[in-house]
């Protein structure tokens, strides 16, 4: 996606801004929509179908099929919301701040659906559903931050005041995306520490590494999907808000023109 990469409306009477949004959708977006749906049917058959259970964690490797692409595609739109906040911050234009948002709000929903499988896992494998072990506390504090990062543009602020404090948070939030993937490293802990770039094991052939390397290429896409039509929504709201505060202000402007004729008017005919 391109800053050119933006839906197109009639412009208003100002010439300006498209006075409503007509749609976030495209022949991309249509074409990825597809190559997602398909793809989750896919996963959903190899996954609790052809896939077989594991000789150690039994049917509990399904689990993985989930785990693996939702941690991926969250750490890598928290990435995305990094280096947009740095853009925007040298930039200063709309285009990199909607796409910091953008991506950080899909990264907190694969990351809450990340916690949630997690804990699945940890339910059949460790007996509880969390404990407070290294990886589970640095897993918290990303995810805490993130969720900080939203409330602080929900926050009514001016645009650029906005944009500023929030890359700001962004930059400084990734920081702990390596801490917490290393954790299991630095720190004794119960997570596994065996993988093959940091999320598979290893160990892992056949069918079962091919499910899992199918479920992370189509959550993959359908993170480009997402990220997409959140984008171009962010970006019509704010030439929705735009309209309508430039209507407001030639609603005043009409009223206070009028008023001010009225009193000449009626001074005019005073004897």
């Amino acid at each position: 996606m391109t800053q050119t990469d933006l839906p197109s409306a009639p412009k208003g009477p100002t010439g300006t801004h498209p006075p409503v949004p007509a749609h976030t959708g495209s022949t991309a977006t249509r074409v990825l929509g597809i190559i997602s749906l398909l793809g989750l049917v896919a996963v959903a058959v190899f996954g609790l179908v052809i896939s077989p259970p594991d000789t150690e964690l039994g049917e509990t490797i399904r689990i993985l099929y989930m785990h693996v692409p939702t941690v991926s595609v969250a750490y890598l739109a928290f990435v995305i919301t990094a280096v947009a906040s740095v853009a925007y911050l040298w930039k200063r234009t709309e285009f990199w701040d909607l796409l910091a948002a953008s991506s950080a709000e899909i990264g907190v929903l694969f990351f809450a659906l990340t916690i949630f499988n997690g804990m699945m896992w940890g339910k059949v494998t460790w007996g509880v559903f969390w404990r407070w072990e290294p990886r589970l506390v640095t897993t918290t504090v990303l995810f805490i931050t993130y969720i900080g990062y939203l409330v602080v543009r929900s926050i009514p602020a001016q645009t650029r005041t906005r944009g500023t404090v929030s890359a700001v948070i962004g930059i400084m939030a990734v920081v702990n995306i390596p801490i917490t993937h290393k954790a299991v490293d630095w720190w004794r802990g119960l997570h596994q520490s065996r993988s093959v770039l940091g999320t598979v094991d290893p160990e892992m052939q056949g069918t079962q590494l091919f499910t899992t390397y199918l479920s992370l290429t189509v959550f993959m896409v359908l993170f480009a999907w997402l990220l997409m039509h959140r984008f171009r929504l962010a970006w019509l709201s704010e030439r929705a808000a735009d309209s309508g505060l430039e209507g407001a202000i030639a609603e005043r402007r009409a009223e206070a023109a009028g008023t001010t004729g009225g009193q000449r008017d009626g001074a005019g005919g005073a004897p």
